[in-house]
C-alpha cells in the first residue's frame, strides 16, 4: 500500500496507455453490443466486463504468490493503477489556482474537468464549493475505497472496486438510455461503497472539525440522494467547518439540492483545506494498516 502511494505521489496516472482508459474503450463496445432496455441485461453486461479481468488479476497473483518479492510487486502496481490521489490534487489545484489568480473563467474551465454540472453559469464561490465536493467525494471514490477493498482481498479486490466505480460513472447515470441498463452498475457501486464510504466520513471527522462533522453527518446525509456520498460529503463538509451544497445547474437547469456543511462560504482555502484532509487521511489509513499487519508479522 506505501509504495502504491508512493507511486501515485511520484508518477501520477499513466499519461499514456492508462489501462482505466482501455477499459472504457471496452466497456463502451460492450454497452453498444449488448444494451438492451433491461436490467438483465445489465447485469450481463457487468459481469462480461469484469468478471474476466478480475479473474485474470487473481490468476497472475496466485501464479505469482510462490515468489514473495514479485508478488508484492504485482500488487503495488496493481494498486497504483487503481487509486488517482495525485491526480485529484492536480485537477483540485488547478481550479485554486485560477480562483487566487482571480481568473473566474479558467477557475469554470478547470472545475468542468472535475465535475458533471453546467461550470458556466457558476460564480466564485460555486466555482470553489463544486472543486471542494469533488475533492470530499472523490477522495472516498479514487482513493480511500480501492484502499480499503485492496486491504480485504488484495490485488483483485482493488480491480473490483475500481471497474465497478468506472462502470458507475460510464452507466449509472439516469438518463432514459441508461435508466434499466445502467441499474445494476449503479447498484453495485453503491454496495462496494457503503462500507468504505462510511470509514472515510468518519476519517474525516476524526481529522477535522469532529463534532460539526458528525452532527452534519447524522443531520444532513440522510437527506442527500446517494446513500454513499452524502455521509462523505456532509461530514466533509462538517469537518472544514464549510458550507457545500444547494443548488446547482445541470443540462441547462438548476436543481435543487441539500445544503451541507455549516460555517464559512467555500473558496480557495477551502479546496487546499479539503485537499489536505484527503491526504492527512491517506497517512492515516496506511499507520492503521501498518499497526494492524506488522505486529503479527513481527510476532510470527
Amino acid at each position: 500500500m506505501l509504495a502504491a502511494v508512493a507511486l501515485d505521489a511520484m508518477l501520477g496516472e499513466p499519461r499514456r496507455a492508462h489501462p482505466l482508459v482501455a477499459f472504457g474503450r471496452y466497456a463502451a463496445w460492450i454497452e453498444r453490443r449488448w444494451h438492451r432496455d433491461r436490467r438483465a441485461a445489465g447485469v450481463f453486461a457487468w459481469m462480461l466486463a469484469v468478471a474476466p479481468l478480475v479473474l485474470a488479476v487473481a490468476g497472475v497473483s496466485h501464479l505469482v504468490g510462490r515468489w514473495p518479492w514479485a508478488s508484492s510487486i504485482l500488487a503495488a502496481l496493481v494498486l497504483y493503477l487503481a487509486i488517482g490521489h495525485r491526480s485529484l490534487a492536480e485537477h483540485a489545484r488547478a481550479v485554486e489556482i485560477a480562483l487566487r489568480a482571480d481568473d473566474l473563467d479558467a477557475a469554470r474551465a478547470a472545475v468542468g474537468r472535475m465535475v458533471s454540472r453546467d461550470t458556466g453559469a457558476l460564480d466564485t464561490s460555486q466555482v470553489a464549493a463544486a472543486a471542494t465536493e469533488s475533492v470530499l467525494e472523490n477522495g472516498s471514490d479514487a482513493v480511500f475505497g480501492a484502499l480499503f477493498w485492496f486491504a480485504l482481498l488484495g490485488a483483485p479486490g482493488a480491480v473490483l472496486y475500481r471497474l465497478a466505480n468506472t462502470l458507475d460513472a460510464m452507466w449509472g447515470y439516469r438518463t432514459p438510455r441508461l435508466l434499466r441498463f445502467g441499474w445494476a452498475a449503479a447498484r453495485i457501486d453503491d454496495v462496494l461503497n457503503i462500507v468504505p464510504a462510511r470509514l472515510t466520513a468518519l476519517t474525516y471527522a476524526l481529522l477535522g472539525h469532529a463534532r460539526t462533522a458528525l452532527h452534519c453527518w447524522r443531520t444532513q446525509a440522510p437527506q442527500w440522494d446517494s446513500p454513499n456520498a452524502g455521509p462523505v460529503m456532509a461530514a466533509g463538509a462538517g469537518a472544514l467547518r464549510v458550507r457545500l451544497g444547494g443548488a446547482a445547474p445541470y443540462h441547462g437547469v438548476w436543481e435543487a439540492r441539500p445544503l451541507l456543511g455549516e460555517g464559512e462560504a467555500p473558496d480557495a482555502d477551502s479546496i487546499s483545506a479539503a485537499l489536505r484532509l484527503v491526504r492527512r487521511g491517506v497517512w492515516l489509513w496506511l499507520a492503521v494498516a501498518f499497526i494492524a499487519i506488522v505486529p503479527g508479522g513481527l510476532h510470527a
